[in-house]
C-alpha cells in the first residue's frame, strides 16, 4: 500500500457533471475523493481511467443526469 498525504480543497464544477461523478463513485463503490484522483493519475499517464463496462455506466448516467456536455466544451464554459 502507499501511503500518501491528502488535502481538503473545494472545486468548482458543473452540476451535471458533478452528478455523473457521484453516481459513478457511488457505482464502483469508492469515494468522490478517490474517482477524482484515479481519473486525474490516469490522465498524467495518458491512459484511459475507464473499462468499456464502466464507460457505458456513465452513459447511462448522463442520460440520467441530462449530462450534454463534451469534451468540446470544457474550457468554453460560463458562470451564470
Amino acid at each position: 500500500m502507499v501511503t500518501d498525504e491528502r488535502q481538503q480543497t473545494g472545486l468548482r464544477i458543473e452540476r451535471n457533471v458533478l452528478k455523473v461523478l457521484k453516481g459513478l463513485a457511488e457505482y464502483l463503490d469508492m469515494s468522490l475523493g478517490d474517482l477524482v484522483e484515479g481519473i486525474a493519475l490516469h490522465a498524467f499517464e495518458g491512459k484511459a481511467p475507464f473499462s468499456p463496462e464502466t464507460l457505458g455506466k456513465i452513459e447511462q448516467l448522463k442520460e440520467v443526469y441530462g449530462l450534454t456536455l463534451t469534451a468540446a466544451d470544457a474550457h468554453l464554459l460560463e458562470e451564470k
